[in-house]
């Protein structure tokens, strides 16, 4: 069962920002992670206290809010807009916002809409859930194979760049970022963009030693260095690479399995 509803605000008008805080506390199971006044706090604060939904204005200093959306790509949260202006309201839902609210916000409207964002972040965790069930079952059906099979090859991916066919080995990769139906490979400093969902590299990977850590990364486990709480209980995971990248609410247990096997099989 899903916890509290892990929201930000993102407003630069202060007395606008601190009605909504009042009104989100009169909400039951909602905890507010966080208050940004402009987009370049909220995108630190999205990716430091991994909230998910956010509540965001639109009109700000330095970039408005789609501006934001579009540098968080995958990673955004639940997205309700709350402005003072109506006019922007098919832009909003083009950019799959579950709700618009105008300000003054009405309670009952704000209530509304964080209901349709409990029912979107629901559909993602099962959407989740059920890549890595298959991923299991795929681990599973391997182990019970006769042991005098041979093991099948690991699989190698192939990407496009600049006309060229590229051969990566999984072994050299960092993590994998989703990019809408597309997937990022990350390889060092280098990246490569692969035709291929994140789901579905996720289930051919899991045997290769990645996890999925959040609903828009995967991560090898051997290149994990550390893993970092943040504030609220909120984890991520640092890479060699030094890359810190965010973990899923709902992929934490697993993450932490991982780390308390790793200890066990220390002598």
């Amino acid at each position: 069962m899903s916890g509290p509803l892990r929201v930000l605000i993102v407003d630069d008008e202060p007395i606008a920002a601190r009605r909504m805080q009042r009104l989100l506390r009169a909400e039951p199971g909602v905890e507010v992670v966080g208050v940004a006044q402009d987009g370049a706090a909220a995108l630190v604060a999205v990716r430091a206290q991994a909230p998910e939904v956010i509540l965001l204005d639109i009109e700000m200093p330095g970039g408005d809010g789609f501006a934001l959306l579009d540098r968080l790509g995958p990673e955004a949260p639940v997205c309700i807009f709350v402005t003072a202006f109506d006019h922007h309201a098919l832009r909003a839902f083009e950019r799959e916002a579950v709700d618009y609210l105008t300000k003054p916000v009405a309670p009952a409207r704000l209530a509304e809409a964080l209901g349709r964002a409990r029912a979107r972040r629901a559909a993602r965790e099962s959407g989740e859930e059920i890549a890595e069930l298959r991923a299991a079952l795929a681990t599973l059906r391997r182990a019970l194979a006769p042991a005098a099979a041979a093991p099948p090859a690991a699989p190698m991916l192939w990407v496009t760049r600049r006309g060229q066919q590229i051969r990566l080995a999984p072994e050299t990769l960092d993590h994998l970022t989703a990019e809408r139906d597309y997937t990022r490979l990350h390889q060092g400093d280098q990246s490569y963009l692969m035709t291929e969902s994140l789901g579905a590299l996720a289930e051919r990977l899991a045997p290769l030693g990645f996890l999925r850590v959040h609903r828009s990364v995967v991560v090898r486990l051997g290149a994990i260095a550390r893993i970092e709480s943040g504030r609220h209980g909120a984890l991520r995971v640092v890479l060699s690479s030094g890359a810190a990248l965010p973990v899923g609410r709902s992929h934490a247990a697993r993450l932490r399995a991982w780390q308390e096997g790793e200890r066990g099989a220390r002598p």
